[in-house]
């Protein structure tokens, strides 16, 4: 077939002399908003194909051009949901179909690595769950190159397993090693974090002995047997691998016992190395077994072979003719730009596959289609603005793992924006760790509906600050999915409700101010639907929806409930009027100030709790002190609450309407490469009213301080001075909030530090007096610094030119081998084995244990004497009536040095043994409703190419044999 189609990676891409590359035509491609201002093609899509397959293989140039009418479907699909985005065909020969067109680029080294076969979401959609069990031939002859493929072929297994899957891996010669030990008969789920552990583990195998396979498949079929009367597991597909240089048996008789005549455990046996001699035993055991042979000389035939198994186990679905459809775990949108945000995915699939009735029973799978959903679309018809103070909503999978959360926290080393390793398998115990019980869990997991109450510790300023308060979680499940959902109300929040009627003449008169903003983050109106409202602000998207300008626009915040459209938009009117006399108000205070006076305010600000903000700026932008933190439409309302920041903290002070808070500005001095705070803070001054709004100012801590050391000098004396002052050297003053940190020090250093690092005997004395309690606190999603051995090798296994190279290498060795004796080849694999090891140091995920410290409301003033090594250490703590601040005065003149600080700084939790985490993680799960493990009609003669076997004919009808007599 001559045809001619358009390559992601060639198109638009010109020879030497000007003309386009073959499969490279031209390709227009315009940037689109709706696709992260990507450049696209919405009339086309376009194939990608693996680097290492060729494009014009006749396989692959048929199924690109009979997959060339998904063209149309593509854009149908888009112009009746312009909310779609990314729709694709991966193909069971390798190419990627996907819609919008775009180009690809390789990376550095040329290469581009993405095979379709090898997500998740194809593999979800392809293959029922499957129990595997990995046996590896460790024995002597596998030294070497062999070793090494082994190796390689288990880790691109491992690609192939999902959150669904179970497995374990056995090394054998004449005994039996389980890479992991403390796993020793059983079988754990193939989470990323499993996998990575094995393997590390993998790296420590090494070749020597005899190889014993009958003691390895006794075994293995023995754990699947047993692992499945357990009721774990997948209860559906069972397999074993076997990655062996060669069997001297067939083995018949282990396969009689174990598993003829029902063959329910597949057989995939992978022959490592060039020769044959042994061939015929590892496919007559596949074969008989409806399982596949294939034979790896080299690291670059790995990928493409393991591949195979996947269109054995997916033929029973194929035969049924079920378009299963699945969903995948939660992932971070790759097309985005690193200032773009973070938006998490999820993909929904399902295979497709030949219904011609002459080629059923073979069950082909000619691929998945597929698109990307962004997790927020689930979430659209919840009213975030009805959840209350510190409501939100979440999402998880069958599994456990969190789909979205606002704890939920995928990168790391802020600015940077790396990903964690095992964002995508948070579970939802480790977020919300105070259900002990996994109450909660358990029943979203078993897709209940219903209400669970518990006390939650919840933390604000990035950990710093700890709220205590009774959550009421309300679950159910998301019918089509999965998923199930939640939503937590924290109790004394959202109980009563503002709401008045205003015109729309008057909301939109007072919405046109300059200074009024909505959250972006929430839907007011759809502005997806059609292409000319993108680049509209929410706001903007209002005022053109109730003008009439826009009759397209659809500001309907429930699309579903009739009976609430147009409520949000209302409530907002309302907003925009009654905070509108606050406007008068700031300017009659600016227009008020001198022009000598001290600029010390510098913003005022209201937000309200339906995402309406009002600002107002007493200085130039250009003289804020502290820029960064007002990017009013990003900082001022929590994404993760989608409330004001400013509700965060004061909502739950009840007793408290003023708030002041220190907001940290960090800067790095690249000369000594130290971070230090910038010596310009800002204060914040927060204010309740009724829970309606919150309003409040940012100050110059500078000016802020002066203030109030010129207080601390005035006294009720005749004269009004004062007897004893924090200008005495005798005392130490300071001004702390309710959390234990600094606001005010004479050593102005020490702003913003934790009370207790400064003066530590006083803060173990007021947690000793109950005027500050100690609250531990759990973070299961911490990255902490490790020593782990590197290696010089001169090899890797995911590096595409060391391993073309040391496919060369062993093709030379081999020739080699014709002429020299066989010992030369351990002398010219031995760089491939020797590892020069070092310590590097990395960032690792990890559990800790830090704490947080909260004062005891009901305790105004304190005093106390600490009894030191020779002296006693007096002070006194004294709150400041309506605020949540406290004045600690501390005698200076006594030391308490035996006294250690106390700090607020993490402490990893260490496991007693190196696999006990992951022992933990072994939690209730539920299974996909459907199981395609096996099918009558299946036929299983396509095995590997056996057509040429010479097993003997007792052999090959044993299993036939048995199942008459089974009758």
């Amino acid at each position: 077939l001559q045809y001619e189609y358009f390559n992601a990676v060639l198109i638009n891409e010109r020879d030497e002399e000007g003309n386009y590359l073959e499969l490279g035509k031209e390709f227009i491609l315009v940037p689109n908003d709706h696709f992260n201002n990507l450049p696209v093609n919405i009339s086309l899509s376009d194939v990608q194909v693996p680097t290492n397959m060729y494009n014009k293989d006749p396989a692959i140039v048929n199924g690109v051009y009979w997959s060339e009418s998904l063209n149309k479907v593509f854009v149908d699909n888009f112009d009746r949901d312009p909310s779609l985005i990314w729709q694709y065909f991966g193909s069971a020969k390798g190419f990627f179909r996907q819609y919008p067109g775009i180009k690809w680029e390789p990376d550095e080294n040329g290469v581009i690595a993405f095979d379709c076969r090898n997500r998740k979401w194809y593999i979800q959609a392809a293959t029922s769950p499957k129990d595997v069990v990995i046996l590896v031939d460790v024995s002597g002859s596998m030294k070497g190159l062999r070793l090494t493929i082994a190796k390689q072929t288990v880790s691109s297994i491992l690609d192939t397993l999902g959150d669904d899957d179970f497995f374990n891996i056995i090394a054998y010669n004449e005994e039996l090693h389980y890479v992991e030990p403390c796993l020793n008969g059983t079988l754990v789920q193939a989470d990323r974090a499993n996998k990575e552990h094995f393997r590390e583990h993998l790296d420590k195998l090494f070749a020597k002995g005899i190889g014993m396979l009958d003691i390895a498949l006794n075994e293995a079929f023995n754990m699947l047997n047993e692992f499945n009367h357990t009721g774990q597991g997948s209860i559906c597909s069972q397999a074993i691998m076997l990655i062996t240089d060669g069997a001297v048996d067939t083995y018949d008789t282990i396969f009689a016992k174990y598993n003829w005549p029902d063959r329910k455990v597949r057989i995939f046996t992978y022959l490592i190395g060039r020769e044959a001699a042994f061939a015929d035993n590892l496919k007559w055991m596949a074969c008989a077994n409806k399982g596949f042979f294939t034979q790896i000389s080299t690291l670059a035939d790995v990928q493409e072979n393991v591949m195979e198994y996947l269109h054995v186990l997916s033929r029973p679905k194929v035969i049924d003719q079920e378009h299963d459809v699945v969903w995948t775990e939660a992932y971070i949108d790759s097309t985005l730009a690193d200032d773009q945000g973070l938006v998490l995915m999820t993909t929904v699939a399902m295979p497709v596959f030949s219904k011609q009735n002459e080629t059923r029973s073979k069950g082909i799978l000619l691929g998945v289609v597929g698109t990307d959903v962004p997790v927020k679309e689930l979430l659209k018809t919840i009213p975030k603005y009805k959840l209350g103070i510190h409501g939100y909503a979440f999402a998880i999978t069958n599994n456990g793992y969190i789909l979205t959360h606002p704890e939920l926290r995928p990168l790391y080393e802020e600015g940077k924006k790396r990903r964690k390793p095992n964002y995508s398998s948070v579970d939802l115990s480790e977020v919300e760790w105070e259900d002990r019980d996994d109450v909660l869990r358990n029943a979203m997991v078993n897709r209940k509906t219903g209400k669970f109450s518990m006390e939650v510790k919840k933390t604000v300023d990035k950990g710093k600050r700890v709220l205590v308060m009774t959550n009421d979680y309300y679950y159910t499940d998301i019918k089509g999915t999965p998923f199930s959902l939640g939503v937590a109300l924290s109790r004394g929040h959202g109980k009563y409700f503002f709401r008045g009627n205003v015109t729309v003449e008057e909301g939109l008169h007072d919405l046109e101010h300059p200074d009024v903003s909505l959250a972006d983050e929430w839907s007011y109106c759809n502005t997806d639907l059609h292409p000319e409202h993108r680049q509209m602000t929410q706001l903007e998207a209002i005022k053109h929806y109730l003008t009439g300008k826009e009759p397209l626009l659809q500001c309907k915040y429930f699309i579903k409930y009739a009976c609430s459209d147009k409520e949000l938009i209302q409530e907002v009117l309302f907003d925009a009027v009654v905070s509108a006399p606050i406007e008068a108000y700031w300017t009659s205070l600016a227009l008020n100030k001198s022009e000598n006076s001290d600029k010390g305010v510098e913003v005022a600000f209201l937000g309200t709790r339906t995402g309406l903000s009002r600002i107002n700026l007493f200085v130039g932008p250009e003289q804020l002190t502290n820029e960064d933190f007002f990017k009013w439409k990003e900082q001022l309302f929590s994404v993760a609450t989608a409330f004001p920041v400013s509700w965060e903290f004061p909502s739950r002070q009840l007793l408290t309407p003023l708030i002041l808070k220190i907001l940290w500005k960090q800067v790095a001095n690249l000369s000594s490469m130290i971070k230090e705070a910038e010596l310009q803070l800002s204060i914040v001054h927060l204010r309740r009213i009724h829970s309606f709004m919150s309003v409040g100012i940012q100050m110059k801590l500078e000016f802020f301080q002066r203030k109030f050391w010129t207080a601390s000098r005035q006294c009720a004396s005749l004269d009004g001075r004062c007897a004893i002052s924090c200008d005495d050297e005798a005392i130490n003053c300071y001004l702390i909030d309710n959390n234990g940190f600094i606001l005010v020090s004479e050593d102005y250093g020490q702003t913003g530090n934790f009370f207790g690092e400064v003066e530590g005997a006083v803060m173990n004395k007021l947690l000793t007096m109950g005027s500050f309690k100690r609250i531990t606190l759990y973070d299961y999603q911490a990255m902490c610094r490790t020593n782990k051995e590197s290696s010089d090798s001169a090899y890797s296994l995911l590096d595409p030119y060391n391993a073309f190279f040391a496919a060369v290498k062993w093709i030379m060795t081999e020739l080699i081998l014709f002429l020299v004796e066989f010992n030369l080849c351990s002398w010219w694999h031995s760089d491939l084995t020797a590892k020069a090891q070092r310590l590097k140091q990395t960032l690792e995920p990890c559990d800790t244990e830090y704490p947080a410290f909260v004062s005891e409301r009901t305790i105004k003033e304190t005093t106390g004497n600490i009894a030191c090594d020779d002296c006693f250490k007096s002070f006194v703590i004294q709150q400041i009536p309506s605020s949540n601040l406290f004045m600690v005065v501390v005698d200076n003149e006594c030391f308490c040095d035996s006294v250690p600080p106390i700090t607020m700084a993490p402490i990893e939790i260490r496991y007693i043994l190196s696999f006990a985490k992951l022992s933990e993680r072994i939690k209730i799960r539920r299974r996909p409703e459907s199981c395609h493990g096996f099918h009558p009609e299946e036929n299983a003669r396509e095995c590997g190419g056996v057509s040429g076997l010479s097993a003997k004919p007792p052999l090959v009808l044993l299993p036939l044999l048995l199942m008459i007599f089974s009758r």
